[in-house]
């Protein structure tokens, strides 16, 4: 599927209510800037969240990659904890496993006494 076919489906999906503007424009951004696609290149542009987070960041990194909205996510993992546990283990999975976002602002050093 082509950049145009791909921006005609997010319009499609626009215009039927099923995204919000915000979610229209990342996407749209996305798919523009060509970080929409799959395999290696796309998977290595996963980062967890410093903005918005609620324990390690990782429903906010989904929400920021996948355009769906954070509480989104949130709930899948609910859910999944509800199924055996399993989203337990995929949340500390990817908690692990996938990098932080660099932090726009340095943090300042501790220095001790």
């Amino acid at each position: 599927m082509g950049i145009p076919d791909e921006l005609a489906r997010l319009d499609e999906l626009h215009q039927r209510g099923a995204l919000t503007d915000d979610e229209f424009t990342r996407a749209k951004a996305r798919v523009l800037n060509g970080t929409a696609g799959t395999g290696p290149a796309a998977i290595n542009t996963l980062r967890r969240s410093v903005a918005d987070r609620w324990l390690g960041g990782v429903c906010g990194g989904l929400a920021d990659y996948t355009g769906v909205a954070a509480w989104v996510w949130r709930l899948a993992f609910a859910l999944m904890v509800m199924c055996a546990g399993t989203g337990v283990l995929a949340y500390v999975l990817l908690w692990i496993f996938v990098p932080e976002q660099p932090s726009s602002l340095e943090r300042p050093a501790l220095h001790s006494p």
